[in-house]
């Protein structure tokens, strides 16, 4: 019997040890993970940068409160700030928390500027932010706020990549369009680089915030730091999580000063956010991913496995519908029953997860090699011809 509640539906397996790109189960078989903690686990399990940046600072010290200047979060915030189009961070511990700190910002934001009547979020309808309340309505998901009312105000949706949808449900009150760049949970589908360019110029016209959520895109998961970089778009807002602390809970938000200024001392806290082992990880992790020569081995191993998953898509037009994807946020479209296809595929010690319209998601380490693509792509040759 397991006392964990039934929030999960956990496949029969546990892991003793990871290395690289492979986990061990406990039963001592070897598996490809191409799953990454769902987008988390950066550069692989066991990294050694890793490890000593962890032992290093739990030497020193775990925890302190914000209350105290942490010496190693102005060290990760200005990183992030030198590479990207921030000035100021705020930490947090999850994805989940991140945007909802990014929603209070925005509303804050106007709500500083006495205009407090325009608080409304505009989000794409059936997308994904996060298990909290405030993030479930704006996801516009009836599956994922049933038995979850009374509802949180405060949303609009438009349909996806849709500009005349999302041209016709702002008003007066709309005080940002929040949407992820690149969308994970909600089946690997990738904005165009117009559409952004044509949101961003609404949002400047209209004064709207654009908050571009990069939870699971971000931290190079596209090919680039940031998926929004592909158009040359400038956001007011980007919440973060996942990638950044490699496998250890860190999340933040990413905002510019002008934006900022409204988040005076007490209208925000977070207990855990910045804490120094989260911080000396993120500050690793920052360092590797701008290693000269990283992301462009990211845009180049994408480019590979997509050229192959689409070679596999002709070879079986009956089991894959469409391949989707950004650097290495990737999606298989099945015609088969998904759930079925996922189970052949740890069968055979490879792991994915699923995403939204029976995509399978593929999300392996950043630093992943090519015969470990090779590899996966046997596997998934091999599932295929079952069918």
């Amino acid at each position: 019997m397991s006392y964990l509640a039934d929030n999960y539906k956990r496949r029969n397996i546990s892991f003793l040890k990871g290395k690289g790109s492979y986990l061990f189960s406990t039963d001592g078989k070897k598996y490809l993970d191409f799953l990454s903690g769902i987008a988390v686990n950066t550069l692989g399990h066991s990294n050694p940068r890793l490890i000593k940046a962890l032992n290093t600072q739990a030497k020193k010290v775990w925890h302190v409160s914000n209350s105290f200047q942490i010496p190693e979060g102005e060290i990760l915030a200005k990183k992030l700030a030198k590479r990207t189009f921030a000035e100021k961070v705020i930490f947090v511990n999850s994805g989940a928390e991140a945007n909802e700190t990014a929603i209070k910002v925005a509303r804050r934001y106007f709500y500083s500027l006495g205009k407090p009547e325009k608080n409304r979020i505009l989000c794409i309808k059936n997308s994904f932010h996060g298990r909290t309340l405030a993030n479930i309505f704006a996801s516009g998901s009836k599956k994922m706020t049933e038995g979850f009312g009374p509802k949180v105000s405060g949303f609009d949706h438009f349909k996806y990549s849709d500009i005349k949808s999302l041209k016709k449900k702002i008003t007066q009150k709309t005080a940002a369009i929040f949407f992820e760049t690149a969308m994970g949970e909600s089946g690997i589908k990738v904005h165009t680089k117009k559409f952004l360019k044509e949101v961003k110029k609404i949002c400047k016209k209209r004064d709207i915030l654009l908050i571009l959520d990069e939870v699971q895109c971000g931290i190079g998961r596209s090919g680039k730091f940031f998926a929004y970089e592909y158009a040359n778009v400038k956001p007011d807002i980007v919440p973060i999580a996942k990638g950044i602390g490699g496998g250890f809970p860190i999340g933040a938000v990413l905002m510019t000063k002008k934006v900022s200024k409204c988040m005076v001392p007490g209208t925000h806290g977070s207990t855990y956010g910045g804490n120094p082992l989260a911080m000396a990880i993120g500050n690793v992790v920052m360092d590797e991913v701008f290693k000269k020569g990283f992301l462009k081995n990211v845009r180049k191993n994408s480019n590979y496995f997509l050229k192959k998953l689409n070679d596999l898509k002709k070879n079986y037009p009956r089991v894959i519908k469409e391949i989707r994807g950004i650097g290495l946020l990737i999606g298989i479209k099945v015609n088969v029953d998904l759930g079925n296809f996922i189970n052949k595929l740890t069968n055979n010690k490879l792991l994915t997860i699923r995403a939204a319209e029976n995509v399978v998601r593929i999300l392996p380490p950043l630093n992943v090699k090519k015969r470990e693509i090779d590899q996966a792509l046997k596997i998934l040759n091999k599932v295929c011809s079952g069918y």
